[in-house]
């Protein structure tokens, strides 16, 4: 965990009906002191979308060789690898090469296409890589507390986040399946 990081506590409620997943999970989430309360409530978001028992955040940010979320098999090899934002070519093909399934999550709209546009064409080679954007609809941040409680539904592919009387709704945008 980085010097200074700030602990997170997130219970989350989740109910997929589109793979119909239904469980809840107890998240003790580190924010690095340089990650905005958008990134941390990105990696939430990533974490309820490929939500499983065997799905865990890492060490954090400033670990050059892990994602910011991942899948191990009993074996410990890395079945899928999340990582967000953009990182550049160098390290998806390093991810790409140690697990089964490597997926892009990217979420800074006007960042995130001009990345994208440039980096496209040199990314299709890899067969075992997904990129996804999220679109989200509301005030994110506002559902940040160092104690959160949400409820995470999931149908026709929109999570809707709920704490308290707050919502946001999240769609993904597939560009690379």
């Amino acid at each position: 965990m980085a010097k200074g990081a700030t602990i997170y506590k997130a219970s989350l409620n989740i109910a997929n009906m589109d793979t119909h997943y239904y469980a809840e999970h107890e998240l003790t989430i580190a924010k690095h002191p340089s990650e905005t309360d958008l990134r941390l409530m990105v990696r939430i978001i990533s974490f309820v979308f490929n939500a499983s028992e065997d799905l865990s955040f890492t060490k954090g940010i400033d670990q050059d060789d892990e994602p910011d979320i991942w899948e191990k098999r009993l074996d410990g090899e890395i079945k899928l690898w999340i990582d967000l934002g953009q990182p550049d070519e160098k390290r998806i093909r390093k991810a790409c090469g140690r697990s089964d399934e490597v997926m892009i999550v990217t979420y800074q709209d006007g960042a995130a296409r001009s990345w994208w546009k440039q980096e496209e064409n040199k990314l299709k080679r890899f067969k075992n890589l997904g990129v996804l954007h999220l679109n989200i609809k509301g005030d994110i941040e506002a559902l940040v507390q160092r104690s959160m409680k949400l409820q995470c539904n999931i149908s026709d592919g929109e999570l809707s986040m709920l704490l308290d009387e707050k919502s946001v709704e999240v769609t993904q945008e597939i560009w690379q399946d």
